[in-house]
């Protein structure tokens, strides 16, 4: 027997031997057992992993679900208040709406002559927007040359005259109007002149044709009343105030510049005063 024989011999013995001692070992209990436990592990890992894998999905569906609940209960709420700052602002135009009602009704119980509420409701765009249109005509009594006077912040001031009297609207040319002419004089001196408009209601009044003298007493801040001479307007309604004292050497009469009683601005509501006995109050309707 040569020696290649007895290594060849030794090399199938030798793989035997590893053969047969991998049977004797996998047919252990010890290594099912241990090979029992790494195959639970690992399915219990992998069914973990798969219940965190599922779990996260499901929380990222029901977070974008609930943001998308979330945007629609906002915009519902941002609609919501929308409609109540409407409301509230509505209220409020409201209380301010009958607060002038109020006011101005309250005027037309204590004046001593009837008069007939009416409202603005617009401009004449033929006269350069000088006009007032009221809503009451001669169906209400109105006509022509009738004075129309209004009651704001407390006090009845002079607004101009009815020039023309349709059937259920007015047109009423009011102070500031260049041809406007109200006699009127001083509360306090008693001096009178004429007082006329400069066609805009930003521009003063102008007292006109008082004696050059009777500045020497008037002051800033005067109040000029009506002096009913010519029977139109009705005495001792405010005209306005002075704003300031125009002397000219040449001239024997002064001219006194007139801040309006009226805030022609935001007048809303008038009356027009009929020189006949206050039998009873009209209606703003």
């Amino acid at each position: 027997m040569n020696k290649k024989t007895l290594k060849a011999e030794g090399a199938i013995f030798g793989l035997l031997f590893f053969v047969s001692f991998l049977f004797l070992f996998f047919s252990t209990r010890s290594f099912a057992t241990g090979f029992k436990n790494f195959g639970l592990s690992f399915f219990f890992g992998v069914r973990n992993g798969v219940h965190e894998i599922t779990r996260t999905v499901s929380d990222t569906i029901l977070a974008i679900k609930e943001l998308a609940i979330l945007r629609e209960e906002y915009a519902e709420l941002t609609v919501r208040i929308a409609r109540y700052e409407e409301l509230e602002r509505n209220a409020s135009e409201i209380l301010s709406e009958n607060r002038r009602l109020r006011e101005q009704l309250d005027f037309a119980h204590a004046a001593a002559y009837k008069n007939i509420p009416a409202e603005i409701t617009g401009k004449d765009p033929d006269n350069l927007f000088s006009a007032l249109v009221i809503n009451k005509g001669a169906h209400n009594g109105v006509s022509e040359n009738m004075p129309v006077i209004a009651f704001q912040n407390g006090t009845q001031s002079l607004v101009g005259k009815v020039i023309k009297a349709g059937l259920f609207e007015s047109m009423v040319m009011p102070l500031f109007d260049a041809s406007s002419f109200v006699a009127a004089r001083f509360a306090y001196s008693r001096y009178e002149g004429i007082v006329g408009g400069q066609g805009r209601q930003d521009k003063p009044l102008v007292m006109r044709f008082s004696q050059k003298h009777a500045g020497n007493e008037i002051n800033f801040g005067d109040e000029v009343i009506s002096s009913g001479v010519g029977g139109v307007y009705p005495p001792n309604i405010n005209i306005g105030r002075v704003s300031k004292i125009l002397y000219q050497e040449s001239e024997i009469s002064m001219e006194v510049e007139l801040e309006s009683s009226v805030d022609f601005s935001r007048l809303e509501y008038v009356f027009v005063v009929n020189s006949g006995k206050k039998e009873g109050v009209g209606s703003l309707e």
